[in-house]
């Protein structure tokens, strides 16, 4: 009902009754609403404990067993130079056997949870089991004995033991991550979902209606488009491309509250476009950025945002000048929440470095393309 009175009062009393609602709401003190209880159990995909296909991943696995085969060839070893020796020997077996084991098993990732778990536990035991035979014959070329059964045997338990300690960690890993991962979207939430931005843009938008019907309608399309995102499926990842478009269309609306205060510099690099990122990476950082750079300074400032290239990885860096404390006391979780997920989606890949000075806060991130 209050709705269609504003529309049918004159184009003056729209805008100051829209401007006293502006006042009412305070126009920007985007604080975390307390959001009522939620069921924190994450849908994550069924396919992660198997995802082994990152970098750090790799790293631990490998130097874990490299680290058990040193211990174990220290307690048989006579002196150094045997100890080096049987490292030797017994690393092309192992590397051979792990690598050829995660690269099978990452391939495959999708196939791995369609299996009941014993059948799981038995096909990657099973794995091991041929990996480090087949590691072993390629270390038995050199020699012109034959391995007997026993020798044989026993490569074969240790894969089959390594590979369940392997798939062990894995599950474990995957297990302990679910409450960061809980949090992390629990946390998304909170900071996506601002009543207060809700309600300055839909008054923008009243305001404008009467005074520029296309600009008010862009603002409300813009709108629906960040809730269209704010709402979907968020263990989805999203190209960059799509993000620096979903921050534009944030700040095309943030520009109608501030005007010329809120300058706003891209440096964007096409090629870098295609990198994948977890949704609503880039909008919680401007956002934070345009509320303490921006709204507490009567002069406003710059926001400038860059992407570009670097090999195999993609550098995202926004940067904004500051200068009055901000309105309302930040808790950081934005922040954190970018960081998480990052680190849950490319693992070390990524990286998320935060320069603050008197003067201009800058974030850079690093993900591989």
């Amino acid at each position: 009902m209050l709705f269609f009175k504003r529309r049918a009062q004159p184009r003056h009393s729209v805008w100051h009754e829209s401007m006293q609602l502006s006042q009412w709401l305070g126009f920007g003190a985007t604080e975390l609403p307390e959001l009522p209880e939620l069921n924190t159990a994450p849908l994550l995909d069924p396919t992660r404990a198997f995802d082994v296909c990152h970098v750090g991943l790799v790293l631990r696995a490998v130097l874990g067993v490299q680290l058990l085969l040193a211990l174990g060839a220290a307690v048989v070893a006579k002196d150094a130079s045997q100890w080096l020796a049987l490292t030797a020997n017994g690393t092309v077996v192992t590397m051979f056997a792990v690598l050829s084991w995660l690269l099978t098993v990452c391939a495959a990732k999708r196939l791995w949870p369609r299996l009941p778990e014993p059948a799981q536990w038995a096909a990657l035991m099973a794995l091991g089991a041929v990996g480090a035979l087949s590691g072993f014959a390629l270390l038995s070329l050199t020699s012109e004995e034959p391995p007997g059964l026993w020798r044989i045997g026993s490569i074969a338990a240790c894969g089959a033991s390594g590979a369940a300690l392997l798939l062990a960690w894995l599950k474990l890993r995957e297990h302990t991550q679910r409450p960061a991962d809980a949090l992390a979207q629990l946390v998304e939430l909170q900071s996506r979902i601002r009543p207060h931005f809700l309600f300055n843009t839909l008054n923008s938008a009243i305001a404008l209606v009467q005074v520029d019907p296309a600009r008010a309608e862009s603002v409300l399309e813009d709108l629906a488009e960040l809730f269209r995102v704010a709402l979907a499926d968020s263990s989805a990842s999203v190209t960059l491309g799509e993000e620096i478009e979903l921050a534009r269309r944030y700040l095309a609306i943030e520009q109608i509250r501030f005007g010329k205060r809120l300058r706003v510099i891209w440096h964007l690099d096409p090629e870098a476009d295609a990198a994948r990122v977890p949704p609503l990476l880039l909008q919680p950082l401007v956002e934070n950025a345009v509320r303490h750079g921006v709204e507490p300074n009567d002069e406003g400032g710059e926001l400038e945002v860059t992407t570009q290239r670097h090999g195999a990885e993609v550098e995202i860096r926004i940067v904004n000048t500051v200068g009055a404390p901000a309105l309302t006391v930040g808790h950081g979780l934005a922040l954190r929440n970018v960081r998480q997920r990052l680190k849950l989606m490319h693992d070390v890949a990524a990286r998320f470095d935060i320069d603050a000075s008197p003067t201009r806060f800058a974030l850079r991130l690093q993900v591989p393309l």
